[in-house]
């Protein structure tokens, strides 16, 4: 695996970077909001997608018959690692998971509908698996969809719909077979404003809001049933190996580390440079060698994924598992080393490291949780890589 990029690479990524300058605006990009960052929740923050759409940047690696360019997924790769590091709204629900399996498995009618649309950045997607009594376990999921005439009626509850108070279209999951755990789930596009959908906010403890969503009697023609009856907990499977490396880019605990070196460098503790405190520095230089650990398995992904086919599964799980898990080991050690201090509330005026310490404390446990549970990925990696049976 080659750990360099090369010339043309490195030129994009200059280029995003002069770009990324220009806007570089506390409305539009913020690192403090941790992995909401990614959301494009304000006028502003989609008229930057916009732009971004506007300089080809949108489905880089979309066939040309569906609006994209062909070239490989490295580039779309860089984009969306440029944008983590900045706190700016990414790409990556629309793009990604929308537009990639619709371009994988979806009708004619869907590709002409939604294709051109997520290329120009006219449309938000909330995603719609998780349920009260379907967390991680995507293929438990209940909510119920009864044929009737030329569509569907759903009825049930999704959670933690992060989106689902601004988007324009729901990524649904729902129950079509209630006799076959797996093989009972279908995808669709259903609109927000479909009436029977009532989205209800939930605050959270990271200061962002997630939702609750319930469907009373929801009507969807069968057009926008995405790929075949019954086989959506696989189409779900494809995009999830997606969604654990897009959503949860390496950049930002790159930039988290930065911070703590940064705070540990220019900081003293009873008179003395906290730079030579032995303890410290050990537990800095652990996490250094663990950050460039998960920069490998980032990069060994993407090296994977441009051979084409689907999303490498095991190596999304390794990366997802190890990098998650290193955002609260940072989050740890940030608190540890700034002490009572660290606890003060991101953005307070004198606070360490800007505050980063207690925010990105009360987000990393999310991050080892969406797009399925550290638990869920060790469960993968034991069965799809190590060979071991079920139960082991």
């Amino acid at each position: 695996m080659n750990f360099e990029f090369s010339a043309e690479e490195r030129s994009f990524l200059h280029d995003v970077e002069k770009f990324l300058d220009h806007f570089d605006t506390p409305d539009v990009m913020d690192v403090t909001r941790e992995n909401m960052a990614q959301l494009v929740d304000t006028a502003p923050r989609k008229e930057f997608l916009t732009k971004c759409a506007e300089h080809g940047w949108f489905g880089m690696g979309w066939p040309k018959e569906y609006g994209g360019r062909e070239i490989e997924g490295v580039y779309e790769f860089l984009l969306n690692e440029s944008l983590a590091r900045r706190g700016a709204p990414q790409i990556g629900k629309g793009v990604g998971i929308v537009g990639k399996t619709i371009i994988r498995h979806g009708n004619e009618k869907l590709k002409q509908e939604f294709l051109p649309k997520i290329l120009r950045n006219e449309i938000q997607f909330a995603i719609g698996y998780t349920e009260p009594s379907a967390g991680s376990d995507a293929a438990a999921m209940k909510l119920k969809a009864t044929r009737d005439g030329d569509g569907w009626r759903l009825n049930g509850q999704k959670i933690f719909s992060t989106s689902a108070h601004f988007a324009d279209w729901y990524w649904v999951g729902a129950r079509t077979d209630p006799t076959n755990k797996h093989r009972g789930i279908t995808l669709f596009l259903i609109n927000m404003d479909n009436p029977g959908l009532t989205v209800n906010p939930m605050p959270t403890i990271g200061d962002e809001t997630t939702n609750s969503v319930f469907f009373d009697n929801v009507y969807v023609s069968d057009d926008y049933r995405v790929g075949e009856l019954n086989k959506g907990f696989q189409y779900i499977s494809e995009a999830l190996d997606l969604e654990r490396f897009t959503m949860f880019a390496f950049a930002p605990n790159e930039e988290r580390l930065e911070e703590l070196c940064g705070y540990v460098a220019t900081e003293t503790r009873d008179g003395k440079p906290l730079r030579e405190d032995p303890v410290v520095r050990q537990r800095i230089a652990q996490l250094v060698t663990q950050t460039e650990v998960a920069r490998s398995l980032c990069l060994r992904f993407v090296a994977k994924s441009l051979k084409g086919g689907a999303a490498p599964t095991t190596d999304a799980s390794q990366y997802k598992l190890y990098t998650t898990e290193l955002s609260k080991r940072l989050a740890d050690a940030a608190l540890d080393i700034a002490g009572a201090a660290g606890q003060l509330r991101v953005q307070t005026a004198d606070a360490p490291m800007r505050g980063r310490a207690e925010s990105t404390y009360r987000w990393a446990v999310n991050y080892t949780i969406g797009a399925g549970s550290s638990e869920v990925q060790k469960n993968i990696i034991a069965k799809r890589k190590l060979g071991l049976p079920p139960n082991f």
